[in-house]
């Protein structure tokens, strides 16, 4: 029986899926304890972490995952056990990580809005926070060399519902603006001041989380579109590698690393910056139908323009992009989200997207994403360094 203390509150999806994915491993591959501590425990007096410490040591604990909250790690240093730390200042030297590629989520979203057509970007997120300031990042440099103009607010994490400083920045920002959020907590925290400074989602403000936690995302009004992460997965791969440290196959710390997936797109980001409403009507279309086997000329029929005219108009508003194009890279993005987040096979995912030629499909896919589907879903799922 492996006993492992979880430092983990539970209180985000993130959290859930993690323990999801370590107890799934924990089915397949015989008994395992689970004992939770979350990281929001304190004994009467800050001791340093001493008393977790000590519980390991009493429980004899083969192991310890979640967040650390203590400034010095001496006390869990002297356990001689595998430990696994969620990063939140910084990524450790001493002990395994559970970290993401915070960068590249950063860029997917950026490269998100500029296909919508936005050109003002803004970022919210804290401040000394590992993966809010490198979310901003790769945010940041990805906007700037697509040529967008970025604003980025970043407060300290007592301070961050701080309605008058946020309303302040949603009123000053360049209409209509991207915004991406450092997850999806503050994003529901914009959806709440837009609110109450009278700024429209998603007609002013398109607004994207990370996490994909549905309650956070389904509780605002529009509801939050978001970045799925693979974290189950993630649960799963460090129990898998805890397993094998502790019966003593490896040694050495190891890295865990989390990778972006796809967007969940909800009604925080159901607009394009195109100023046609015609045009406009037949991206919602194609937005809300394309799982469909609908065609060109059924998305054409939404408008009364002759054919020509309408894919002029089309072409004009969204740099180049043919209807036939969209509507294709609507179901590629929508394949590559079922891709990494599920283990479907291919062909029904390919059924789910409206693709009814999955042959000619595939080719195209390779085409636009550089790989093919199977090479894809492998690259996007978790990656394990030593």
């Amino acid at each position: 029986m492996k006993k492992v203390i979880l430092l983990i509150d539970c209180v985000g999806e993130f959290d859930r899926r993690l323990m999801r994915g370590m107890s799934r491993y924990s089915k397949e591959n015989g008994g395992w304890l689970f004992y939770r501590i979350p990281p929001s425990y304190n004994p009467s007096h800050d001791d340093g972490g001493k008393a977790i410490a000590q519980w390991a040591k009493k429980w004899n604990a083969d192991a310890i995952v979640g967040r650390w909250n203590y400034p010095d790690t001496k006390e869990i240093e002297k356990l001689n056990i595998p430990i696994v730390l969620q990063n939140v200042r910084s990524r450790s030297d001493k002990f395994s990580n559970l970290t993401g590629d915070y960068l590249g989520t950063g860029k997917i979203a950026a490269d998100f809005f500029y296909h919508r057509r936005y050109a003002n970007f803004a970022y919210f997120g804290v401040k000394d926070i590992i993966w809010s300031e490198e979310r901003r990042q790769g945010f940041e440099q990805e906007a700037r060399k697509l040529g967008c103009d970025v604003r980025s607010l970043t407060v300290e994490p007592q301070n961050e519902h701080n309605e008058t400083i946020i309303g302040e920045w949603i009123k000053s920002l360049p209409k209509p603006v991207a915004v991406f959020c450092c997850d999806d907590s503050h994003a529901l925290t914009i959806s709440e001041t837009c609110k109450v400074v009278g700024v429209s989602i998603p007609d002013e403000l398109a607004l994207l989380g990370v996490d994909n936690d549905e309650l956070m995302c389904e509780i605002s009004d529009p509801p939050i579109s978001s970045i799925l992460l693979d974290v189950e997965n993630g649960g799963y791969m460090v129990a898998k590698q805890l397993d094998d440290y502790i019966n003593k196959k490896k040694e050495g710390a190891f890295n865990v690393t989390i990778t972006p997936g796809t967007i969940v797109q909800r009604a925080s980001t159901q607009r394009h910056n195109v100023s046609d409403p015609y045009i406009a009507k037949l991206i919602r279309y194609i937005d809300d139908n394309f799982t469909q086997d609908i065609t060109t000329t059924q998305i054409l029929s939404q408008i009364p323009f002759s054919r020509r005219c309408v894919e002029l108009k089309f072409r004009r508003e969204m740099n180049g992009i043919t209807i036939y194009k969209y509507l294709t890279m609507c179901r590629i993005d929508y394949f590559a989200q079922l891709l990494t987040s599920t283990d479907l096979p291919q062909n029904e995912i390919a059924a789910m997207a409206g693709i009814s030629d999955y042959s000619n499909f595939s080719r195209i896919f390779k085409k636009i994403k550089g790989v093919s589907p199977m090479e894809y879903r492998r690259q996007n799922k978790l990656n394990i360094k030593k």
